[in-house]
């Protein structure tokens, strides 16, 4: 099994962001990742302090040497697919060739209206995401790409330089069964899933495995990864008031309790098919409990 960060770029310094995921890095972390959004999420109407994703990723991409990197994941409204498949292209040669790039249909209608982007109901934006999978992935296969979609549009467009290693890995992000996971048979290399439980990973793995049966796609060539809430040291109270109405929504894909019981339950993840866990880091977070999840829980779930 791999472990992995996925930071949220809020209610840090850059300086201290820089920090963790350089120490992230250093001590071994499989994957490090950022996520795309201009306000802070949970959503507190823009008063959290909060940095953009794809300078974070240039950064990130310079600090570290080792991790594989990505965001989980790009909600392809907010950047037209050549010009989103340009700067993953830029950073991908900043980090050596270690980034990877996740795509996915949205959530955050508050930070869309507050910047002026249009947020259309959920089957107009997966619309956009399969028309945008389908379009990056020309960019990453193809010498030239001519595109005249309902959304999106390409002349004669090249990418130059192209990713580092012939082709950059493309992963969907979501649990949308019918639509979500058939775009990930059909473009993806990996697929995320956030905060849901074991049990219900399991399940929704499974329905991906039949998508990929119905395109006579074999589902081991999708890697499977499950983001979950770093919430040690937090009890179930405290995070009932930080995330309010969406706590019941994501608090089977939270990590909190003991530091043996989080090594338990990313263990369930493994045997429900994870292949790749990642905690995700809102702050403020125990320095002391992270660094033993990164020290300690990480090493011990690798060897085991």
């Amino acid at each position: 099994m791999q472990l992995g960060v996925h930071l949220g770029q809020q209610n840090l310094s850059m300086d201290a962001m820089r920090d963790l995921w350089r120490r992230a890095d250093e001590v071994g972390a499989d994957w490090i990742s950022v996520w795309d959004h201009l306000y802070e999420a949970p959503p507190a109407g823009g008063t959290i302090d909060h940095f953009e994703a794809v300078a974070c990723l240039g950064a990130l991409a310079a600090d570290t040497t080792n991790a594989r990197l990505g965001c989980l994941v790009f909600y392809v409204g907010y950047r037209n697919p050549g010009l989103l498949a340009k700067s993953a292209v830029t950073i991908d040669h900043i980090s050596g060739g270690r980034f990877e790039l996740g795509l996915g249909a949205g959530w955050h209608e508050w930070e869309a209206a507050a910047y002026g982007y249009d947020f259309p109901p959920a089957p107009r934006r997966l619309d956009m995401l399969d028309e945008a999978a389908g379009l990056i992935e020309s960019y990453f296969t193809n010498e030239r790409t001519t595109h005249d979609g309902e959304y999106f549009r390409a002349a004669d467009a090249s990418m130059l330089p192209g990713p580092v290693r012939g082709r950059m890995p493309i992963w969907i992000g979501g649990v949308g069964e019918k639509r979500t996971l058939r775009m990930a048979a059909r473009y993806a290399d990996g697929w995320n899933a956030a905060y849901v439980g074991p049990d219900e990973y399991r399940r929704l793995n499974g329905v991906l495995d039949r998508h990929c049966d119905d395109l006579d796609r074999d589902p081991a060539t999708i890697e499977r990864s499950i983001n979950l809430m770093f919430d040690l040291g937090k009890d179930e109270a405290e995070l009932s008031v930080q995330w309010g109405a969406m706590w019941d929504r994501v608090r089977a894909g939270s990590l909190h309790g003991s530091i043996a019981q989080a090594t338990e339950r990313i263990a369930e993840y493994g045997a429900a098919g994870a292949d790749l866990v990642n905690v995700a880091v809102r702050a403020p977070v125990d320095a002391d409990l992270l660094e033993a999840y990164l020290t300690e829980v990480a090493p011990a779930m690798r060897s085991g």
